[in-house]
């Protein structure tokens, strides 16, 4: 059972709200509820190109209803200061150290976003109590599972990176915090998620950064990797429908809260093959004209072993998604591909012919 949550004229938090997917979302609640406000929270770093988010923020800052505060998650008071000033009835966590080989020599960058920046807000929504939580969570959490498709019943105990594993530890402490504290909270695992103005680190935009300079672009595990990608305005739908339907509040025998908690996939349950993904890819940016129609792509292709902390294939089970909010990611790859590669031309390339 859910509780419905009534976002017009509240005020809502979205933490990462320079990054891909806090863009998205934060400019479409501006746009699409009414009298709502939101607070942007991001550190801005320097993880992947500044201007993109520095771009993505002046987006933002058209809007009346939107605040923004640059700041760190791991800074406690200035998180307590924010929800204490703001006071937010929604939360939608989503700021994050992100990359799963970037943590294989970074760790300490992941401990200080992932971990003590969520204990920040788990902290700040018990002393500021608030009507719903939602946090992402990763696909990355299956780790090595064989069994496919990823169901959230699925035993997670076995991450392959540490950013897998920070994300299974932010499930877990969200956890507790429900039941400690009764907040309730939905993570959110989210499978590749692509799109215009997204990640340069993501491998469908930092393919096309490489062939445009004539770079060779490595795939991995010869090409025999699976991946459920899932467009950026199927991930924003599923929050916002997510954000509207809390855990329910309850009592359990012994008088204490039943945790008020859920773990949702948002994937597009459709896996697509790493080659087939580079194929399509590329056809849609001769189509864009990013790329000139007789370029040789073969000779830019290089297939390489399996890297550290990659896994072979992701495939999520949205059926509870489904059940419960009647919602389920369906733009197809040949579209998300079509839509990045004309803005890649739009954003990078004004002027060029």
């Amino acid at each position: 059972m859910k509780t419905k949550v009534d976002l017009k004229n509240k005020t809502i938090l979205v933490t990462g709200s320079a990054g891909f997917i806090g863009f998205y979302l934060t400019k479409r609640l501006l746009e699409q509820i009414e009298g709502v406000k939101v607070i942007g929270f991001d550190s801005v770093n320097d993880y992947y190109d500044v201007s993109l988010k520095e771009w993505r923020l002046k987006e933002l800052s058209k809007y009346n209803n939107f605040t923004f505060i640059k700041g760190n998650l791991a800074d406690k008071e200035l998180v307590n200061k924010v929800f204490e000033e703001y006071k937010p009835s929604v939360v939608v966590n989503l700021a994050a150290q992100a990359g799963v080989r970037y943590s294989i020599d970074h760790p300490d960058v992941y401990i200080e976003s992932n971990l003590i920046g969520f204990y920040n807000i788990l902290e700040a929504c018990r002393h500021n109590p608030v009507e719903h939580l939602v946090y992402a969570s990763s696909s990355s959490v299956y780790g090595g599972n064989t069994k496919v498709p990823f169901s959230t019943d699925d035993k997670v105990d076995n991450p392959v990176s540490l950013y897998a594993a920070t994300k299974k530890s932010n499930e877990l402490l969200a956890h507790a915090y429900s039941k400690l504290y009764n907040i309730p909270s939905t993570g959110l695992r989210f499978f590749t998620v692509y799109g215009p103005a997204g990640r340069p680190d993501m491998a469908y935009f930092g393919f096309t950064n490489k062939l445009i300079k004539g770079e060779t672009i490595k795939i991995f595990n010869y090409g025999n990797c699976k991946r459920d990608f899932t467009y950026v305005d199927d991930i924003v739908e599923g929050i916002i429908r997510v954000m509207k339907g809390a855990p329910k509040k309850a009592l359990g025998d012994d008088k204490l809260p039943i945790p008020p908690y859920a773990i949702y996939n948002i994937g597009n349950s459709n896996p697509e093959n790493l080659v087939d993904f580079v194929n399509i890819l590329q056809e849609e940016l001769v189509r864009a004209k990013v790329l000139p129609k007789d370029y040789d792509f073969e000779s830019h292709k290089e297939l390489v072993p399996m890297q550290p902390g990659d896994v072979p294939i992701t495939y999520a089970d949205t059926s509870a998604l489904e059940t419960d909010y009647g919602f389920r990611p369906s733009t197809s790859l040949r579209e998300g591909l079509r839509k990045f590669a004309k803005w890649y031309k739009e954003f990078y390339m004004k002027g060029n012919k």
